[in-house]
C-alpha cells in the first residue's frame, strides 16, 4: 500500500517548519512541543495513511477499553427535569459497513458513490471491513442513510445505521 506523505502548503511553510526544528504546528498554527521520548512515535504516525490511523485508533480502543468518541457531559433537559417526554427519533446517522458479502466489486462501487472518493480509497475501506467494521459516512440525514443502506443491501453488504 502506498503511504500518503504530508506536503507543505507552500515553500514558505516548509521553510518556517524547517526553522522551527522540534516544534510542530497544529491546525491553528500554534507550535506544539514534542517531548523527545515521543518524537520517534510521532514520526511513525505522520507516515501513516488515514485508513491506517483509523485502524490504529480502533486497535487502541479495544486494547485499552476506551473510546475516542466525545463523552456526553450534561443530561438532556427532559431527563434532568424527570419528565416522561416521548423519545425523539434520530435526525442523523452514522453508516457502518459490517460485512461485505459475495459481491465485493459491487460493494466497492457503492462505497465509492457514497463517500465521493477514488477507487483505491473505496477498495481499502471494503478490504478493511473484512476484518473489522468500517465507518462509511457520519452525520447523514435519515432519508439519505436509508437510501444508502438499500444500495449496500442490494450489493450484498450488511450495513448498520447508528
Amino acid at each position: 500500500m502506498a503511504e500518503e506523505k504530508k506536503q507543505p502548503a507552500s515553500a514558505e511553510t516548509a521553510e518556517s517548519e524547517a526553522k522551527e526544528g522540534k516544534k510542530e504546528k497544529t491546525k491553528d498554527e500554534k507550535p506544539v512541543e514534542v517531548p523527545a521520548k515521543f518524537k520517534k512515535l510521532i514520526e511513525e504516525i505522520e507516515k501513516m495513511s488515514v485508513l491506517e490511523l483509523a485502524e490504529l485508533v480502533k486497535v487502541l480502543e479495544k486494547k485499552f477499553g476506551v473510546s475516542a468518541a466525545p463523552q456526553m457531559v450534561a443530561a438532556p433537559a427532559a431527563a434532568a427535569a424527570g419528565g416522561d417526554a416521548p423519545t425523539e427519533e434520530k435526525a442523523s446517522f452514522n453508516i457502518v459497513l459490517i460485512t461485505v458479502g459475495d459481491k465485493k466489486i459491487e460493494v466497492i462501487k457503492v462505497v465509492r458513490d457514497a463517500i465521493q472518493k477514488g477507487l483505491k480509497e473505496s477498495k481499502d475501506i471494503v478490504d478493511a471491513a473484512a476484518s473489522d467494521e468500517q465507518m462509511i459516512k457520519e452525520n447523514v440525514k435519515k432519508e439519505e442513510a436509508e437510501e444508502i443502506k438499500k444500495k449496500f443491501e442490494a450489493a450484498g453488504a450488511k450495513i448498520e445505521l447508528r
